[in-house]
């Protein structure tokens, strides 16, 4: 009765077509964020950086983009019977908030010590919240009890295609404003945001590295890359939040595997200066999640001297606690 309940979507893998659908589902919903640039990074990095600032989207983070085109992707019965998600808090909120602008009750599976800031802004957006232990209970098993009981569609936070594909409309627009790039640098955690980038940026520049990026206490991405299956560890602890998964999906790894140069980490004291950074020099305000991506280029994990290079920032949702304990801490 779910939708992803049914293998064939479930092992369906997206396209650039697929990304370009998802483009015209958001349009007008979605926010063209901006794409930030600062002559201090660049001289750090030896490079000509542009940041897609996926921390000025709606409710704080690029999950907006997947979670709007997977619930626009079903038909009227389906958002009348509702949606059901598990999510650490950003596509918590996305799918709240999507479900809420298009008439869809939502349901949220969430770790019972998410942020207490996402926590709020998910039940503020409408949705039903569910909580459960990151640690000892397995959210997926929660997620598909609860659809199948209310006749509900499971939306996963990176597993699925049209989520995917809507993540990939982040890049899209970052290659249209800025043109030619030599290195995409994304963020991963289950790694719908670097496969829907990787999409974009094969199918645009075909010439381009892409990179990922995730938590150096969970790189289980990086194994899964190196070795050609999908490797699943224990639930990593980092202040990298919104990447604390097991392993990537099966939806998404394919195009890892199919279009991604490499996969590099991110340590929480780098994520901790890159934070520091982006509020000292650029003024915004990033989450550690967000800035896996631009530490790994700002602290020179990975080589970019003299190229052109997108960064993607995917969020912002830290509360103002926890960000100003984490910048002050020298």
């Amino acid at each position: 009765m779910t939708s992803i309940s049914d293998v064939s979507e479930a092992l369906r893998i997206p396209t650039f077509e697929d990304v370009k659908a998802a483009r015209e589902r958001i349009f007008g919903f979605a926010h063209r964020t901006p794409v930030l640039t600062s002559r201090t990074a660049d001289e750090q990095a030896s490079a000509s950086l542009f940041f897609k600032a996926e921390n000025l989207q709606r409710v704080g983070a690029f999950k907006f983009r997947g979670a709007y085109n997977a619930i626009a992707a079903l038909d009227a019965s389906a958002r009348q019977r509702g949606v059901i998600a598990f999510s650490s808090g950003n596509h918590a909120q996305a799918i709240a908030y999507a479900a809420k602008l298009q008439g869809a009750p939502a349901t949220i599976v969430m770790p019972s010590d998410a942020p207490a800031i996402k926590i709020a802004a998910t039940r503020g957006y409408g949705a039903e919240v569910v909580f459960y232990d990151r640690y000892t209970e397995d959210r997926e098993a929660i997620g598909r009890r609860l659809a199948a009981e209310r006749g509900a569609s499971l939306i996963p936070p990176y597993d699925h295609p049209d989520v995917i594909a809507g993540q990939g409309t982040a890049v899209m627009e970052l290659i249209e404003e800025v043109g030619e790039l030599d290195l995409v640098v994304v963020p991963l955690g289950g790694g719908g945001l670097l496969a829907g980038s990787a999409l974009s940026v094969t199918a645009l520049l075909p010439d381009c590295t892409i990179i990922g990026v995730e938590p150096e206490a969970g790189n289980d991405g990086q194994q899964s890359l190196r070795k050609g299956e999908v490797i699943r560890i224990p639930v990593p602890k980092s202040i990298a939040d919104g990447a604390l998964t097991p392993s990537v999906g099966n939806c998404n790894f394919p195009i890892l595997k199919r279009d991604v140069d490499d996969i590099v980490t991110a340590s929480d004291a780098e994520l901790v200066a890159t934070m520091r950074f982006f509020a000292e020099r650029m003024k915004i305000i990033v989450e550690p999640t967000g800035c896996l991506a631009a530490a790994a280029v700002l602290q020179g994990t990975i080589p970019c001297a003299g190229k052109r290079v997108g960064i993607v920032l995917s969020g912002g949702n830290v509360d103002l606690a926890t960000f100003s304990a984490l910048v002050e801490a020298r």
